[in-house]
């Protein structure tokens, strides 16, 4: 078992949960288009009326929330590249390293307590 790892790279990979959780629920609550477009009809099902496709217009991102957005993104980048280049991982190979990463992914103290994407 490869899994005892550096606290510094347990932080970091929790903190990389963490944001990609926020950068998700603030993706759930944004328009569809970042920039203001106009929405089209949908289909009408020609034997039961349903109307499938379309969309309403989109007002686009608000300047906060596209700084918001760029942030998170940015944050989510970071944390990535702290946790894949950590030195940790070159104490081990092939595979090992390999299952040592999916480990440190379900670490217990690397996994959020409260899911923030659904809590969101």
């Amino acid at each position: 078992m490869a899994g005892t790892f550096p606290q510094d790279l347990i932080d970091a990979q929790l903190r990389l949960h963490q944001a990609r959780a926020e950068y998700e629920a603030l993706c759930r609550t944004l328009p569809w288009s970042v920039e203001p477009l106009d929405g089209w009809p949908g289909q009408v099902h020609p034997h039961t009326g349903e109307v499938t496709g379309g969309r309403e217009p989109s007002p686009g991102y608000t300047d906060e929330q596209k700084t918001e957005v760029a942030r998170l993104q940015a944050l989510v980048l970071e944390l990535s590249l702290a946790v894949s280049t950590h030195p940790h991982w070159e104490t081990l190979e092939g595979e090992k390293r390999v299952q040592a990463r999916m480990e440190l992914k379900h670490h217990p103290d690397a996994v959020p307590a409260v899911d923030i994407a659904v809590a969101a």
